[in-house]
């Protein structure tokens, strides 16, 4: 029987000093039935010679460069519209896979059954050079992680490690890749994926997440920044996906928190949009 093909999609935006590592952490894995694909987003930092310089001893690999910057979630989708993978994992340029990322993620969703399209797991979230900082299951224990349908959850509070994710293509192609009018893709991913797919959690690390200042997780907590905004429109998308009392209430705990925060930024645009999207629900 034919092992399924796991495509690795690296996306690189100005991540020259870290890309190698992360590609050669796709390429050591211990399930070899592996496509990898690096797509560099319009880098400016000499990115692209350090992943041509890499690819001259890995030619197997696929590489597509974006003359201009498109952002995380067109570049993504570009990278998928060439992939044959069954299962996929989108790995950033600055995190490291461990050698059994795949292996255990494939046999999580195996195992799990068909109505599974998502898993995810615990992470080591390390510096700038590598260090050790904390695991993702301090802030966030094991027993506190929820698995199959988590739709409400996701909702309501943090928990995934999103870079930890490995789905399935029929999660995307239900999607419809990433929503690419959006800044970023993590929380509209779990929102829409687990409204028809259940997710399934490994306590096992499974990659190392590395904190850099300028990532996009870093600066997503600043006054009406793109970020911010997408965080808004899937809550209205939320609102139109929701089919349950409990699911309203769970928006309505989200919007809550997102006006709480959003009023220490003194943001008040956005806080005046979140009251009238509460207010629209509870009119509902």
């Amino acid at each position: 029987m034919n092992s399924p093909i796991v495509t690795i999609i690296c996306v690189c935006y100005n991540q020259a000093k870290f890309v190698e590592e992360a590609l050669d952490s796709a390429v050591s894995q211990t399930y070899k039935s592996i496509e990898l694909i690096v797509i560099d987003d319009g880098s400016t930092d000499g990115s692209v010679k350090v992943i041509r310089n890499w690819i001259s001893k890995h030619p197997e690999t696929t590489l597509l460069i974006n003359t201009t910057n498109l952002g995380y979630c067109k570049t993504f989708n570009k990278a998928f519209g060439i992939s044959t993978g069954s299962y996929f994992i989108d790995l950033a340029a600055d995190d490291i896979l461990l050698p059994n990322r795949v292996e255990e993620g494939l046999k999580a969703l195996t195992d799990a059954g068909r109505d599974y399209g998502v898993t995810f797991s615990d992470a080591e979230h390390v510096d700038e050079e590598g260090n050790f900082l904390w695991l993702h299951s301090r802030k966030y224990p094991h027993i506190t992680i929820p698995s199959g349908d988590i739709y409400c959850s996701v909702i309501d509070r943090y928990f995934i490690c999103s870079p930890t994710m490995m789905f399935s293509r029929e999660v995307v192609e239900y999607l419809n890749g990433y929503d690419d009018t959006l800044a970023f893709e993590d929380f509209d991913f779990w929102v829409r994926a687990s409204r028809k797919f259940k997710f399934v959690y490994s306590p096992k690390v499974l990659l190392k997440k590395r904190s850099v200042p300028k990532s996009m997780s870093k600066t997503q907590f600043r006054r009406s920044s793109a970020q911010r905004w997408s965080t808004f429109r899937v809550c209205e998308k939320i609102k139109t996906l929701n089919k349950t009392p409990e699911e309203h209430a769970a928006l309505k705990r989200r919007l809550r928190y997102e006006i709480k925060l959003s009023l220490r930024m003194v943001d008040l645009r956005l806080v005046g949009a979140y009251f009238k999207l509460l207010r629209e629900i509870k009119q509902s």
